[in-house]
């Protein structure tokens, strides 16, 4: 079930990026609804929308949330004027599932796909671009930001391993992926039974190599409470806008 937002596109317009926003989750560790709650005097679904609105590569957006709120953030989308939103629809059982569907539901023509948590609300156009023409070129890409702590591999509560931190990185959203595979990618890890928590895992299981592009530490992915006190203080000191 789905929100058709906006009359379809001709067949033969050719678009260089269509974006999926996963929106679907439970937010149980929230409390909340998260993509809902209003941070900064926007809902946090609407305040991200807005920088994939404003980026010149961007050509569409579907949105994939939970049923209950599919005529809701449909009714946000046309209040903000957020006119590149062409679908809003049911999610999946799984993120898995519910990107894999919005994948579906794009433009054919699309050149790359972006597929972006729709709890990650500072996302900048700078970012978007930076990572929509590293895909473009070869394949797939994703933002990301080198990790500050010392990270332990550990089972049953006993330290495995320390791996070396200079190789480690936080990856963040949109990863942006030729249209073509990112469908493929995802399909084969729902037949294989693969549940991933992000869509560069799913290309990477095809032998695709990702390329990673400069992230943004103020791309933050509201989970808990305290990340939208974290949020609030971005806004606050003009951080983020």
């Amino acid at each position: 079930m789905g929100f058709f937002q906006r009359h379809k596109r001709q067949p033969e317009q050719s678009l260089v990026c269509s974006v999926v926003v996963v929106a679907a989750g439970s937010s149980a560790r929230m409390g909340s609804d998260k993509i809902m709650a209003y941070i900064g005097g926007l809902p946090v679904i609407v305040r991200g929308l807005r920088a994939f609105q404003a980026a010149s590569s961007v050509g569409e957006i579907v949105v994939v949330t939970r049923e209950e709120l599919v005529a809701h953030v449909a009714r946000l989308c046309q209040d903000f004027g957020l006119t590149k939103v062409t679908k809003v629809i049911r999610g999946g059982t799984t993120r898995t599932h519910s990107a894999r569907m919005g994948t579906l539901e794009v433009s054919r023509n699309a050149q790359v796909i972006a597929i972006h948590d729709g709890a990650r609300p500072f996302v900048t156009v700078q970012l978007i671009e930076e990572a929509v023409a590293k895909a473009l070129q070869i394949g797939a890409a994703a933002p990301a930001i080198p990790v500050k702590d010392t990270i332990k591999i550990a089972y049953d509560g006993l330290v495995k391993e320390t791996p070396d931190r200079a190789a480690l990185y936080a990856v963040q959203t949109p990863q942006v992926f030729e249209s073509g595979l990112i469908r493929a990618a995802l399909q084969q890890a729902i037949d294989d039974g693969v549940e991933l928590t992000d869509d560069c895992a799913a290309v990477e299981r095809l032998g695709m190599r990702v390329s990673l592009t400069t992230g943004d530490e103020r791309n933050i992915k509201l989970t808990t409470p305290i990340d939208l006190l974290l949020g609030e203080h971005l806004l606050e000191e003009g951080a983020v806008t």
